[in-house]
């Protein structure tokens, strides 16, 4: 378990080192940086009313050590952790609702390499009460890199343990092998770190082969060698898939057009804001909750501002946040009060705001996200089961009568 980096990050004058300008060293950090003042300039966010469909990806690690990436908790911490988790956040966010009755939830994209029955059980039941979907996080290659036969053994492994032995997961249209989302561990997808927390350039080709449905990796933290330059957005990767970093770009989702390419690519905002502290000139905004950086109106803002949305549907606006829920210095923000003022002030201002606010798991944004490539029109809520259904049609199957490569189609 490595921890994932900080969502901050400073531009200060000091910056000018070696003779090389303040402009070089930034765009050398952060290749995003063209396609967001691009956006900038041509991109708006709707006006009127718009519908949000928020979704958690909480990077859910029960063995988190502070400040220790390679350590990990005793069993009966993790378990003291899960338990106080599940008895205490369905009291302190139960009674915020979006507009048709759904509790804001977190999808639990819990580490493979950390898998243990008795843990993943309660989780299980406390997702069966309403409370979330379990999907799967992955770090590996972290010592070494990782090869690709070992990659697809353990997500098909992992796969399998969820939806036989715990009952999660989705299918395609209530049939077949099992679907899932992925994140990957310290964001080094399809090797975008060069060889380190992964290994694999493979890595999306194998995803698509076991299963992965979308990818909510993105975006990373400041100055990670790990961003694309495509930011902001909803696309299909661009082929082939089995090339490093071929998630660095790709086709946007688009209303008339399904996607042909899985995983697709859900993106969190990614913007630039001025810092209130003293001391810091600029903030990134990555959608990332923290204890130092707690949900709030002002960030709502910036997440609207981003305009993620399927091309020919502005109105429909996904917004895709991140959290380590289990990192005990998040304790406060996770079930205290700044997470109960963010979830009062969006429901009881959205009126006012002429905000329509849905609160989805992963797997149901990307319904609705398939929903608008089909050009379906209404309350977005209505197609949380549009494609991936939590039901299985055809009989229940051993994991040995998956056939090891999957295709997934529109």
């Amino acid at each position: 378990m490595v921890q994932d980096p900080i969502q901050q990050f400073v531009v200060i004058p000091s910056a000018r080192r070696a003779g090389m300008p303040l402009g070089w060293k930034i765009s050398r950090s952060l290749p995003w940086l063209p396609a967001y003042a691009w956006q900038r300039a041509t991109r708006r966010a709707p006006g009127g009313r718009v519908h949000l469909v928020i979704a958690l990806a909480d990077h859910f690690e029960p063995s988190i050590v502070t400040h220790d990436g390679s350590a990990r908790a005793p069993y009966d911490e993790q378990e003291r952790r899960l338990e106080h988790w599940c008895r205490e956040y369905p009291i302190a966010f139960d009674r915020w609702r979006d507009g048709e009755g759904r509790p804001f939830v977190h999808t639990y994209f819990y580490p493979a390499e950390q898998y243990e029955r008795g843990l993943m059980q309660r989780l299980a039941s406390l997702c069966r009460a309403g409370w979330g979907e379990i999907e799967t996080h992955l770090h590996h290659g972290t010592k070494t890199p990782d090869t690709e036969q070992n990659t697809r053994r353990e997500l098909l492994k992992f796969r399998d343990l969820i939806a036989l032995e715990h009952g999660g997961l989705c299918y395609l249209d209530g049939r077949g092998a099992p679907r899932y989302a992925f994140v990957h561990g310290n964001y080094a997808l399809a090797n975008s770190a060069d060889g380190r927390n992964c290994g694999v350039d493979s890595e999306m080709q194998v995803l698509s082969e076991t299963g992965c449905y979308a990818d909510f990796t993105l975006p990373p933290g400041p100055y990670a060698r790990t961003h694309v330059p495509k930011i902001n957005s909803l696309y299909e990767c661009s082929a082939p898939l089995n090339r490093q970093r071929a998630h660095r770009s790709g086709r946007d989702l688009k209303r008339g057009r399904p996607p042909n390419t899985f995983p697709l690519m859900i993106e969190g905002p990614l913007m630039l804001r001025f810092a209130r502290r003293q001391g810091r000139v600029i903030r990134l905004e990555n959608g990332n909750l923290t204890s130092n950086n707690p949900p709030d109106l002002h960030r709502l803002k910036l997440w609207k501002r981003a305009a993620i949305a399927v091309k020919g549907r502005p109105d429909w606006l996904f917004i895709k946040l991140q959290c380590h829920g289990m990192d005990p210095r998040d304790h406060d923000v996770m079930l205290g009060g700044a997470m109960e003022r963010f979830l009062r002030e969006l429901i009881e201002d959205a009126k006012q705001r002429a905000d329509i606010v849905h609160f989805v798991s992963a797997r149901e944004m990307v319904n609705i996200i398939l929903a608008a490539c089909d050009g379906r029109d209404g309350n977005p809520g209505e197609y949380r089961n549009y494609r991936l259904t939590r039901v299985r049609v055809a009989p229940a199957r051993s994991s040995a009568d998956y056939a090891e490569k999957l295709v997934l189609e529109s």
